[in-house]
């Protein structure tokens, strides 16, 4: 049994410290060792191809893969400048609104297309404000954008994504009053944007942004028989080719953007998740860890929080978690509810992580320190975190 935890653990050390560089290395290499530990060899190479092979988790790594390249050619276009230069309103809601949407273009660096967006808009904010709300609220709703961080997760709780959606609009509204009143408000401006209005401009990048997930859900809907990431599938090409046609990119253009997103890294990503979780599902690892009296509360919470904030990423401790979970209390227990209450604790410490690349970046970028930084986001990050263990202790256990 001490062998089985000393494997395990290993495993964990090497997922969050190659991770630190290479996620997706990071998650292959772990699974690998930990499988070559417990299993002989024949059995682990025969996981690593099935996970591979699987049509579900490859058309669902060729989708995430695909997802950057529509970040970069709204960059690349204009599309991104065209519609920040036609919105007229106060610079406050435009300091929410800009990092927001922004978030929901999945692109390494993603931080640095937002954050020139918002400096100097207004008046009366420091470099640290300018960094909390680019950090806060460009992450906000990309945590409930069905396309982002959810797709592959719920996938692996199997859960359906939209529902989780709705499960976790509470958390989203609660983080964005929590950004409004300890981030915002402080904020001494009432100046208004003077951009020129043009409805087309608004409309075209946010249409190709949102017309992926509206295919995808009809799709499932519509043909509840298909594997559900074809319809994903589509509707994100469908998401590229208006990209291009409305920002005027030719297709020589792609290959530049292509290489510029480095699409592999999310592609090979999704891999690795599937692999560890497959992996560590046919080692005894499970066994030992059940024999623990985990709390939920402890877990889902403590732990998904500590997870976040030591790897900087949402996908990585999702996939540490759910096998212990299941080892601890079951698949069959993994619910809606629970997963939110475990996504939105990773979530949390992902957002404050000083390994998150989108903070230390941020900061740099804006020329302030992690302590003026943190000086701005502590209440809310503590507030949020307690208020989803209250939630946990009276409502999950």
């Amino acid at each position: 049994m001490s062998f089985i935890w000393f494997s395990f653990l290993l495993s964990i050390a090497l997922l969050i410290g190659i991770g630190r560089k290479s996620i997706w290395l990071g998650l292959i290499i772990s699974s690998f060792i930990l499988g070559v530990l417990n299993l002989p060899l024949s059995n682990v190479v025969t996981i690593f191809i099935k996970t591979i092979c699987d049509p579900s988790i490859f058309l669902l790594a060729l989708a995430v893969g695909i997802m950057p390249i529509v970040g970069g050619a709204l960059s690349e276009s204009g599309l991104i400048k065209n519609l920040i230069q036609s919105l007229n309103m106060h610079s406050k809601t435009f300091l929410f609104i800009a990092p927001a949407f922004m978030g929901m273009l999945t692109m390494p660096g993603g931080a640095l297309l937002s954050a020139p967006v918002i400096a100097n808009v207004g008046s009366g904010a420091t470099k640290a404000d300018y960094a909390a709300v680019n950090v806060w609220f460009r992450h906000i709703l990309v945590m409930i954008y069905p396309l982002a961080g959810l797709l592959a997760t719920t996938k692996m709780a199997g859960l359906d994504l939209y529902t989780e959606v709705l499960y976790l609009l509470p958390a989203f509204l609660l983080l964005t009053l929590l950004g409004y009143f300890f981030i915002l408000r402080p904020i001494k401006d009432n100046s208004v944007l003077s951009g020129k209005h043009d409805s087309r401009k608004i409309f075209q990048p946010i249409g190709a942004v949102m017309i992926a997930p509206v295919i995808h859900i009809i799709g499932k809907s519509l043909f509840p028989n298909i594997i559900e990431e074809i319809p994903l599938i589509i509707g994100i090409l469908l998401s590229l080719g208006l990209t291009f046609y409305f920002g005027n990119l030719s297709l020589r253009e792609l290959i530049p953007i292509t290489l510029k997103m480095r699409l592999w890294r999310f592609f090979l990503l999704i891999f690795g998740m599937f692999i560890f979780l497959n992996v560590f599902k046919a080692t005894d690892a499970s066994a030992a860890i059940s024999s623990i009296a985990f709390n939920k509360t402890f877990l889902m919470v403590g732990i998904a929080l500590f997870l976040g904030f030591v790897t900087g990423r949402v996908q990585v401790p999702v996939s540490i978690l759910l096998p212990i979970y299941y080892a601890s209390f079951g698949a069959e227990t993994m619910s809606h509810l629970v997963f939110a209450v475990m996504y939105f604790s990773v979530f949390i410490g992902y957002v404050v992580s000083p390994i998150h690349p989108c903070v230390s970046v941020t900061v740099e970028y804006f020329n302030t320190s992690l302590r003026n930084y943190y000086r701005k986001v502590a209440a809310p990050a503590l507030i949020a975190i307690l208020c989803v263990a209250l939630f946990s202790i009276v409502f999950v256990g």
